[in-house]
């Protein structure tokens, strides 16, 4: 590399961020030598390496990703003298025990933020973020785009990665239909997020190197809604930035990173599930609000619960199955398929414990805090397989499916199920949508 040595570099994350930070901060920089990525909160994500098309000739082989158990040595041996953190729904506190585990070993700790970070889009960018992880961004991103391709626009929906599988052929990923997800080998993870959104109508993109996904949509689409993952915030720099918060969890936009920087970061907040929320909740959560992005616009809404065959819910002995993120990296007890199964007057909630597969009992020991549903995690093979015995084996009448995907698609289900999902509803009457109208109205060339 000639000169002074490189620094090297270690990045931790867990398949997203930390790949988009190398690919925008580090890949060219003749500084730095990243010497490896590690792994956390996704199953069987390690072991894998960063291909040497998608890292540069600067890593002709590639770039080891491993456990995050690892840190300490990995400092020790490859003689790293900083690390990167990057990924989210963490606590502070998670965040700081990491940084004094760097900080022992000897290297030094960093947080990459937004101004070296973000991408700049040609396009106008609509971002959906939140606090935490199950405060109910893609009904609401659902909902602007609706709104958006009411006014003519084409709109396309990037997604926050999570690759997964192969990272070279999940490069830029383009979906416009449930087939295009198939031929992916999308994960229930990712499906969740995309599905909805392709049967709305909308072009949903995402991927591992987003200067070329950004790139793609931007000869195809009039707007971006930037659909974000987790509590992080946006990659790319958003014109319009609305950050939502659950009054249920209200403390959660000064308790986890980096929920607390979005929360700061907000040209507006939505309060969301302001239905079920009790007023102290409310006020509580009216206080975190005040203290850290005061003078900013607060709107609320509601998320309705939709059920389409309410009748195998009422009176039915149910197992009901959760959106897995929600209740692992979200820390939800239960969702929207208990909340339809209490509502509707289920005879009872059984408890998929006594029928869990062996990696679902584990599931379940790492997440004490899960109640009596299932979350519907399957990143791979195996974990569907498990899935669907568990629920093949659950002592059930009816299955409450409150996953966004279609589930049935993926396994078998040999019980009658109900659908359970969440829309978006305003509960100040349109304030939304004249945020909306007049941001078009300002920043889009509609016709």
């Amino acid at each position: 590399m000639g000169g002074e040595a490189a620094v090297r570099i270690l990045i931790l994350g867990a398949a997203g961020r930390d790949f988009h930070n190398f690919n925008v901060v580090y890949r060219d920089d003749p500084a730095v030598q990243v010497v490896a990525f590690t792994a956390a909160q996704i199953p069987d994500i390690a072991g894998r390496r960063y291909p040497p098309q998608l890292a540069g000739p600067r890593y002709p082989e590639g770039i080891p990703v491993v456990e995050e158990q690892r840190l300490e040595a990995l400092i020790a041996t490859h003689g790293i003298e900083q690390v990167v953190f990057a990924y989210s729904d963490v606590s502070h506190q998670q965040v700081m025990h990491t940084a004094s585990r760097v900080l022992a070993a000897g290297a030094g700790f960093l947080l990459l933020g937004p101004g070296r970070t973000m991408l700049r889009s040609p396009l106008p960018v609509i971002a959906v973020s939140a606090v935490r992880t199950g405060c109910g961004k893609s009904p609401v991103s659902r909902w602007i785009a609706r709104r958006l391709r009411g006014e003519g626009l084409r709109v396309g929906v990037l997604r926050h990665p999570m690759p997964y599988g192969d990272l070279l052929r999940q490069r830029v990923q383009r979906f416009s239909s449930a087939e295009d997800l198939s031929a992916a080998r999308c994960s229930v993870e990712e499906r969740e997020e995309y599905e909805p959104h392709l049967r709305e109508g909308s072009l949903v993109y995402a991927g591992v190197d987003y200067a070329a996904v950004l790139a793609l949509a931007r000869d195809e689409v009039d707007i971006i809604v930037w659909d974000g993952g987790n509590n992080d915030f946006p990659l790319l720099r958003p014109d319009l930035h609305l950050v939502l918060v659950d009054p249920l969890r209200p403390r959660d936009g000064q308790s986890h990173h980096p929920g607390e920087a979005v929360l700061r970061m907000a040209d507006a907040v939505l309060v969301t599930k302001s239905d079920v929320a009790t007023a102290e909740q409310l006020a509580e959560q009216a206080g975190v609000l005040r203290a850290h992005c005061p003078g900013v616009p607060v709107m609320h809404c509601e998320l309705a619960i939709e059920v389409d065959a309410p009748e195998r819910i009422t009176g039915r002995r149910v197992l009901v199955v959760e959106d897995g993120p929600t209740l692992t990296h979200g820390g939800m007890d239960t969702g929207a398929g208990y909340r339809a199964a209490r509502e509707l007057g289920a005879a009872s909630v059984v408890d998929p414990r006594r029928s869990a597969a062996p990696g679902v009992r584990a599931l379940y020991e790492r997440y004490r805090h899960i109640g009596r549903v299932l979350p519907a995690v399957g990143y791979h093979p195996a974990q569907l397989e498990e899935l669907r015995a568990t629920i093949a084996a659950a002592d059930a009448e009816s299955v409450v499916l409150a996953t966004p995907c279609d589930l049935t698609r993926l396994i078998a289900i040999d019980k009658p199920v109900a659908r359970v999902g969440y829309h978006y509803r305003e509960r100040d009457t349109d304030a939304l949508g004249t945020l909306l109208d007049r941001f078009i109205g300002e920043r889009c060339a509609v016709g």
